[in-house]
């Protein structure tokens, strides 16, 4: 077979969509191909922002998966170096109905051309919005693109379905950083875009575990007066004290919590001894260490309006999520207060220790992209070391 061509404004390739997406139950989807020429297996979500793909792909959150875009036209505002999240994309791949072209000033260079350069397979052309039925009624699928047209549907179907997937999975070392560095807001890896103003005194020395951090979680670090420290998910509980820090902070991450065993055992080692505030996977690692467990969700939480109430102040923030995984509130020891709740399916989404500085949120604050209705937890988690 010949390979399909990677360029989305190829009206004949558009037509006859020869890249496909194949998933494990043999249903076949066809579409063409928008981003590297590249075949590749994942699981399949769907995100339900209207806007922020670029933060969304950006995540290293998503390791592993293909995300689905349930608006129907993304693109339009480009690429730009202020918005990425990561030092890399980590996606297994990316499907949409139309992909636009860039029109926006900020852009300087468009989607296609992104995913291209990255690496990363993408398909347009697909009913993004039926395809996001089919997940909410199935759960979380595991599927195969091919936007190579180097082999078959039947092919396609057998390699989703060899794939071992992500339930088991430790997906947080392949994203950590390789050696520890302090967070620099200057720095045009880390971008400066929306910190707006001067920067606070930075009177606070923090650590952050790096299970695939997103940078607004550092620039919210650093812009609450914290001097952050990020440090490698494998990092011993003893190498973050011997670092004398005011708190510790355990990022998001992707995939699995429960295989993250060696972060478990380094939070179990820090409890009480540091304040500690986890989001995402480091509220899921949180209740692991305090002996809870985790369970898989049938089709996760990925958008930027999931209502959440805070069970303290009654109060209902939309908040930005991304996860596949649960905390089992059943499981929890008595020590753990619930201190939020998902309105849409009544999962929990923080936590906090009642004899210990300790908090968690399932959710993202950090938004990047979202609603800001969460972003007081960092002066929370500020407050909370002073108290210490």
């Amino acid at each position: 077979m010949t390979p399909v061509s990677a360029s989305p404004w190829n009206w004949k390739v558009r037509r006859e969509k020869p890249a496909f997406i194949a998933f494990e139950d043999g249903t076949v989807l066809r579409g063409y191909a928008v981003g590297a020429p590249v075949d590749q297996v994942g699981e399949v979500v769907f995100n339900t922002g209207m806007s922020g793909y670029q933060e969304i792909i950006t995540d290293p959150s998503y390791a592993g998966q293909i995300v689905t875009m349930t608006y129907p036209e993304i693109g339009n505002t480009g690429i730009n170096p202020e918005d990425i999240e990561s030092r890399r994309l980590f996606l297994n791949g990316l499907i949409v109905h139309e992909l636009s072209e860039p029109r926006n000033w900020r852009s300087t260079l468009s989607l296609a051309q992104y995913l291209n350069e990255a690496g990363v397979p993408a398909l347009a052309g697909i009913d993004t919005r039926n395809l996001t039925i089919k997940l909410r009624t199935q759960g979380t699928l595991k599927a195969f693109i091919c936007s190579t047209g180097s082999c078959t549907t039947a092919d396609g179907v057998a390699r989703a379905r060899a794939w071992e997937g992500l339930d088991g999975q430790d997906y947080a070392a392949k994203v950590s950083c390789t050696k520890p560095y302090v967070f620099d807001p200057d720095d045009a890896l880390s971008s400066t875009w929306g910190l707006g103003g001067a920067l606070p005194a930075a009177d606070l020395a923090v650590v952050c575990y790096d299970f695939g951090v997103k940078y607004n979680i550092l620039r919210c670090l650093r812009r609450h007066g914290m001097r952050v420290t990020v440090v490698p998910a494998t990092t011993p509980a003893a190498a973050v004290l011997a670092l004398k820090p005011d708190g510790v902070f355990l990022s998001n991450g992707p995939a699995d919590p429960a295989a993250v065993t060696y972060a478990i055992e380094s939070i179990r080692q820090l409890l009480g001894k540091v304040p500690i505030m986890g989001i995402c996977l480091g509220h899921q690692l949180i209740g692991c260490a305090l002996g809870g467990r985790t369970y898989r969700l049938k089709f996760g939480h990925h958008g930027c309006n999931h209502p959440v109430l805070d069970l303290t102040t009654r109060r209902v923030e939309i908040t930005s999520q991304n996860h596949n995984f649960a905390v089992d509130p059943a499981t929890l020891p008595a020590a753990a207060e619930i201190t939020h709740l998902n309105l849409n399916d009544n999962t929990v989404e923080g936590l906090r220790h009642r004899d210990l500085p300790l908090f968690c949120v399932q959710y993202h604050p950090e938004a990047a992209p979202g609603p800001h209705d969460a972003s007081y937890l960092f002066t929370r988690f500020r407050e909370m070391i002073a108290k210490a």
